[in-house]
């Protein structure tokens, strides 16, 4: 077992009016970090008010009520660092708030970092620039502009963007088909005024994580806690379970056109393994196989024996239960990129799995779960991320659980995955 992350142990401290409260102790950082999650289902009514909350919220609050006076009061607490932003996890939209500095043993004895870092978190979150009982109109008004270039700039990461579309396009009927941070149409409606009606009801209503990872005393943690108490909480949502198992019908097949020269071919697949179950840890035993690195399948045969692809790899949407697979391929090449996706596909499913190609997947994941300890926010993510799964794992037993899948186990699992849609992004002239 490895001592140090089994140091990053969670273990819940407080749970009150839908607020949930976890620390991970470690002395291993120089740093502590405070993370509030709140979590929301994700629907088309509120996914792009969400979105504008954190982008709102940072630009001020009471006592600093500008950008540049939240920036310079972290400078003051030895280079604080403070961010916040949205994400999706299966068909919840996450909102995140946090704050990272430095642990109060490297700063003077007469300054408490934990208090001063949670007083501005807390300040942020809950006590925002206000004009004639909304939000400031000025600055609601440039997020809605920000948010907008950062929705239509999306297709400048290729990469990224096809897979994202390939997601959505699967899911067009489903919750998780909503981007995470909403739509430019939803962007229309929204003013200083209900944006800070929705807030009102972001910050009653909304169930709460909250991690604080690092080296915090018993008094610090009580602090935060007591803090979070304070707030104004109402009757706090119920949240819709993600739905995994769904029927594929046949394969859709779509074609987007844009200026490119190279072409981006994605395959999406309905895993039918939810995140909680025992068979999750094959499923990532079988992506690893698949496309999870240099010694995967693809890379070796699409990309290295037949030169077809620039890059080729799988990745697994663990909470909805889907997989991509993802290659920028020559737009001439796509049927031939084909062939030999799906020939790698039935390998696997043929129980053709060298012991190079299983044991250098099991690897690959342990080498990815310690490498966790590298940083604080992967920690938090990672508990995070098996709390909404509803599972207690730590690193330590997802590496266990994955050394015991066995390669018969992977050739069972390859009979769920089923191809659900094909897409492909190419050139206009073609």
């Amino acid at each position: 077992m490895d001592t140090v992350i089994s140091e990053n142990k969670v273990s819940e401290v407080a749970s009150f009016n839908g607020i949930k409260i976890y620390t991970i102790k470690s002395k291993k950082f120089k740093t502590n970090s405070i993370n509030i999650f709140f979590y929301d289902d994700l629907t088309r009514e509120n996914a792009t008010k969400n979105a504008m909350i954190p982008a709102v919220l940072r630009r001020g609050c009471e006592g600093y009520p500008t950008i540049r006076d939240i920036s310079l009061y972290l400078e003051e607490l030895y280079g604080s660092v403070f961010d916040c932003g949205v994400t999706k996890k299966g068909e919840h939209q996450i909102i995140q708030f946090y704050v990272e500095y430095i642990s109060n043993k490297y700063a003077q004895p007469d300054i408490d970092l934990t208090k001063k870092n949670f007083d501005l978190l807390l300040n942020i979150i809950t006590r925002p620039v206000l004009e004639n009982n909304a939000f400031k109109k000025e600055y609601v008004e440039q997020e809605v502009q920000n948010l907008k270039e950062l929705i239509e700039s999306r297709v400048n990461d290729k990469m990224q963007y096809v897979i994202e579309k390939c997601l959505e396009e699967m899911c067009k009927d489903e919750p998780f088909g909503i981007y995470d941070y909403g739509s430019v149409e939803d962007l229309r409606g929204i003013d200083e005024k209900n944006l800070y009606e929705h807030y009102k009801y972001f910050l009653e209503t909304l169930p709460v994580y909250v991690f604080i990872s690092g080296d915090v005393d018993d008094e610090g943690i009580k602090y935060i806690t007591d803090g979070l108490a304070k707030i104004k909480r109402g009757n706090v949502k119920s949240l819709a379970k993600t739905k995994v198992e769904v029927n594929t019908g046949e394969v859709r097949n779509i074609i987007e056109r844009v200026s490119v020269n190279q072409g981006k071919l994605c395959l999406g697949f309905r895993t039918n393994t939810p995140p909680g179950s025992k068979d999750y840890y094959k499923l990532l035993v079988y992506n690893s196989i698949l496309g999870g690195g240099l010694h995967s399948k693809l890379f070796q045969n699409v990309r290295e024996k037949a030169g077809l692809a620039y890059y080729a790899f799988s990745r697994l949407e663990k909470f909805k239960g889907l997989m991509v697979v993802s290659c920028g391929i020559e737009i001439k090449n796509k049927d031939k990129a084909l062939e030999i996706i799906y020939k790698q596909l039935d390998e696997i499913k043929n129980g053709n799995i060298s012991d190079y190609e299983y044991e250098a997947s099991i690897k690959s994941i342990e080498t990815g779960i310690k490498s966790l300890k590298d940083s604080q926010l992967q920690i938090v993510d990672f508990y995070l991320s098996q709390y909404i799964a509803e599972t207690d794992d730590t690193p330590d037993d997802v590496i266990e659980n994955v050394k015991k899948v066995t390669k018969k186990d992977v050739v069972d699992i390859a009979e769920r995955i089923k191809l659900d849609t094909v897409y492909f992004l190419t050139s206009k002239e073609e």
